[in-house]
């Protein structure tokens, strides 16, 4: 056994058989040499042999097969899961990582046509990787700001094992940040969260001590389950939310605080929310978009605020985003003087840091409560169909809190 202090030395040869293979120590190539390491470092070895082929890596990637095309729904089908051979082959300021966790959004199904309706979204191509939110941990570095181990982010991760990316373009996460909980930078401290706190803190005009009321729609997801607990953690009297089923219903009330749930599954929304709503609705959360939230603002308060965050039950149609109100609605807004302002949380990049700060220490102190729904994905279930089986559910309100799906360990 080597004491941790010792050195000791390992020699590297071109093998005959194996033309162009090489060694990869602590993220640099080496053919021929003579390399001291200490034992304390020998967990940092890692090695490829690669006969034939130099710095090729067998990935796995899922990619944009089909669209649902007008009015249609997602099904996994409009994926392809498929193996590659990528080249590892490293640029100044490159790195080579792999991927924990990806992230899945409602916004993908905008993504998912020729048209996202939103200048800031661009569209997938077909038989290209999809991308979003994702996680991973750097293996091979020529980037001198990110060492062989950094934990990375970027919100424009390839749904592959692994990939080359430019340093540049990736934050560097401190796990304790998330007590370590890694999938948590896609998710409450990372940009559903700062949808959340932004969205109230910008457009929700929460006044505490004035005993304002709460609506949240689509409650139980990633970005609603923040946005219900930041709102009750800023003064609000009462937060109700709505979501599509008896457990979740129970889970916002008894998990995260809520004053009280409603299933819109169950029937009449509007009885529901006048009898849980009785002073009337000052701020509305809104998630879904379509009848739910014609409901909810049709009982809203003279000076209320919509927090126009998502409009999931539209994304299916082929309507301009945001979609258009019914005449009754438009009315209520005009005559009750309620401001309902599109919200994008990447108009407010220079008050992302102080954000995600504010949100870790919630999460750390457990004042805020993390939901999440995780599958296992590309590698330990060997393949990623699973990531557009969870992309598909997701869509359908398949999911608690935030859908994630994890690739490695």
């Amino acid at each position: 056994m080597l004491d941790a202090a010792s050195p000791f030395t390992l020699t590297l040869r071109p093998i005959r058989r194996a033309p162009g293979c090489h060694v990869i120590v602590s993220g640099r190539r080496a053919v021929g040499a003579r390399v001291i390491l200490n034992a304390s470092d020998f967990g940092k070895l890692s090695y490829k042999i690669r006969a034939g082929s130099k710095d090729m890596l067998k990935v796995k990637r899922a990619v944009l097969q089909s669209r649902p095309g007008k009015n249609g729904h997602p099904v996994p089908e409009n994926f392809r899961v498929e193996e590659m051979m990528k080249s590892s082959e490293l640029k100044e300021g490159q790195v080579l990582v792999r991927t924990l966790f990806l992230s899945v959004d409602p916004y993908m199904r905008c993504r998912m046509n020729d048209d996202t309706g939103a200048d800031y979204l661009l569209p997938w191509r077909l038989e290209e990787s999809v991308d979003g939110g994702g996680v991973g941990v750097v293996e091979v570095s020529e980037n001198d700001a990110l060492s062989v181990g950094s934990v990375v982010t970027s919100f424009n991760w390839r749904w592959q094992t692994y990939d080359v990316m430019d340093g540049s373009l990736l934050q560097k996460v401190d796990p304790e940040m998330v007590c370590g909980h890694l999938s948590y930078v896609l998710g409450a401290v990372g940009m559903p969260g700062l949808t959340a706190l932004l969205g109230v803190r910008e457009k929700g005009h929460v006044t505490p001590g004035t005993n304002q009321t709460m609506v949240i729609s689509g409650a139980a997801g990633a970005c609603g389950s923040v946005a219900g607990q930041i709102g009750r953690l800023d003064g609000c009297e009462r937060v109700v939310g709505i979501c599509g089923s008896d457990q979740k219903c129970q889970t916002l009330v008894t998990e995260l605080g809520f004053t009280a749930a409603i299933n819109y599954r169950n029937g009449d929304i509007s009885s529901a929310l006048r009898e849980l709503c009785p002073k009337g609705i000052d701020i509305y959360f809104d998630n879904v978009g379509g009848p739910i939230s014609d409901a909810v603002i049709s009982q809203m308060n003279p000076g209320g605020h919509v927090i126009l965050c998502g409009q999931i039950s539209q994304y299916n149609k082929d309507v301009p985003y945001p979609p258009p109100l019914s005449k009754d609605t438009q009315e209520a807004l005009r005559h009750k003087n309620i401001t309902r302002e599109r919200f994008v949380v990447l108009n407010y990049m220079e008050k992302h840091e102080e954000g995600l700060v504010q949100l870790s220490h919630w999460v750390k102190t457990d004042q805020i409560k993390v939901l999440e729904t995780v599958v296992n994905g590309i590698e330990n279930m060997g393949g990623m169909l699973h990531i557009s089986e969870a992309f598909c559910s997701m869509m359908t309100g398949g999911n608690v809190g935030k859908q994630v799906v994890k690739v490695s360990d």
